[in-house]
């Protein structure tokens, strides 16, 4: 008995016509057998390249027919194209195609849908085959606590998508860690895979597609300086990033929160890590976002859910500023009603601007010692949002704040980590730089440079006394343009 093979391009209109004989050939025919191949359009002639090559055949168009004898083996005889399969069925059968050029468009148009389709099917379940490889540093902290369920729960990477959790910390806090992994367990989490404590630093990002680090060095300035802070953050992430480049795949995704110096942890972990693709490494600053439209809700009394676009720029847990220029409000009750996704500027709904010049830019400054006694709820949050939206885009038209390593974007200086608006597209994100900011902003853009600045010249100065070759390194163009930081 002989089986044909029909391959084509998923969109060809010769390929479709070719596939509706072969599937009436089948139909009517009892000894007539066909295993259709669709390749997308992109992958088409590096497969017929590599599909020829091994069989020793001369072809280079779609679609490529060939005959396989199933009872003895060996390589296809190759029949060539359409027309070639077109001659024989009305030779050996008396049949042929009669479909006409529109049709078969539309034919092709449904089969490149269908093979997308099946394609993202098959890669979802590798997904479940291969979970995703997911590491927490500090991972006693409570907001690791908080942070597991949510990661867990199908709605940041999907309910497809297995992960394996990796909780690494110091030895002193094995048993903390070991309660955590034993009711993480315990709640039985259809797409937990599996969850793991580990103490050896060596051990630490093996495989890792995503990397949380959650170390915080809280400062006491009664007992320590601010340069004690920042050096012991930059130790840290002195261990860090060299494990990170040796174990980690070089596509995996940083992301920096947790309550202190969030940004230099990002930044660090780069100047450490020069391997690592910065467009992988982000520091959060949603729950500076979330906590700010919270505030506006209740002056408001709304929901806060409907406090959209507001921006965080800056030092997401030291000097930053909080943007109300774009802010939009859905679901406002006032004398002016529309549909749902219609927007109310916020500016023009706070009547009372002393309100927010004052108590509302106060408050801000209280915001650092209030997410020292979260208990991780926020914070955990705000991590799982990030990740859904670096994973399955944001929201369409709305702005997310993260730390970045800033490109000279809004005139901000060039190689500090800095947080300003972005979007979330197709596994990537992009400044929102068509973003209009007034004078007085950028004003005050400049001053918040200037405070990471001098946090990223203290760990540079830190690192030239102890390391000179790293130094020299960290000041290359990847992190250091001239004209700019040190200006």
């Amino acid at each position: 008995m002989a089986k044909w093979v029909l391959a084509g391009k998923a969109n060809c209109p010769c390929y479709a016509k070719a596939e509706l004989l072969a599937d009436y050939l089948q139909a009517n025919l009892p000894n007539f057998r066909v295993h259709k191949i669709t390749q997308h359009p992109d992958k088409w002639e590096q497969w017929l390249h590599d599909i020829c090559e091994k069989n020793g055949w001369e072809y280079r168009q779609s679609p490529i027919i060939w005959r396989e004898l199933l009872d003895r083996g060996g390589k296809g005889l190759l029949l060539g194209g359409v027309n070639d399969f077109l001659e024989y069925a009305q030779h050996y059968y008396g049949v042929t195609s009669m479909k006409l050029s529109e049709e078969l468009l539309d034919i092709a148009e449904e089969n490149l849908q269908a093979h997308s389709e099946i394609e993202k099917e098959e890669e979802e379940i590798k997904s479940l085959i291969k979970p995703l490889q997911i590491w927490i540093t500090s991972a006693s902290a409570p907001i690791c606590y908080q942070l597991i369920p949510l990661l867990a729960n199908g709605e940041v990477f999907g309910m497809t998508t297995e992960i394996s959790i990796h909780l690494l910390d110091t030895d002193q806090f094995k048993e903390v860690l070991c309660g955590i992994v034993m009711e993480a367990e315990d709640m039985a989490l259809p797409l937990l895979r599996s969850i793991s404590e580990h103490t050896e630093i060596d051990e630490a990002f093996i495989q890792a597609d995503i990397i949380i680090v959650l170390d915080d060095v809280l400062l006491n300035r009664e007992v320590q300086s601010l340069e004690y802070c920042i050096r012991e953050v930059s130790k840290i992430c002195q261990v860090y990033a060299p494990l990170i480049e040796k174990n980690a795949k070089s596509d995996v995704r940083v992301i920096s929160s947790g309550k202190t110096f969030v940004n230099l942890k990002a930044m660090m972990i780069m100047t450490y890590g020069p391997s690592i693709k910065p467009e992988n490494v982000i520091a959060v600053a949603t729950s500076w976002e979330s906590a700010a439209k919270a505030m506006l809700a209740r002056k408001l009394s709304m929901n806060a859910a409907g406090v959209k676009d507001v921006i965080v720029w800056g030092n997401i847990t030291g000097s930053n500023y909080i943007d109300l220029s774009h802010a939009k409000l859905y679901g406002y009750d006032c004398a002016i009603w529309g549909p749902a996704d219609f927007p109310h500027p916020l500016l023009n709904k706070i009547y009372d601007s002393e309100w927010i010049h004052s108590e509302f830019l106060s408050a801000q400054s209280s915001l650092s010692s209030r997410f020292c006694h979260y208990v991780g709820m926020l914070p955990a949050h705000a991590v799982a949002t990030v990740l859904r939206y670096w994973y399955h885009s944001s929201p369409p038209g709305e702005i997310v704040s993260v730390g970045i390593l800033s490109k000279g974007q809004f005139c901000i200086l060039e190689g500090i980590v800095f947080s300003m608006p972005v979007r979330f597209q197709n596994g990537n994100w992009e400044v929102m730089t068509e973003l209009e900011i007034n004078e007085m902003t950028q004003e005050v853009l400049g001053r918040l440079a200037h405070e990471l600045v001098q946090e990223k010249l203290i760990a540079l100065k830190e690192i030239k006394e102890m390391h000179p070759y790293a130094a020299e390194k960290i000041t290359s163009k990847k992190f250091l343009h001239q004209g700019s930081l040190f200006s």
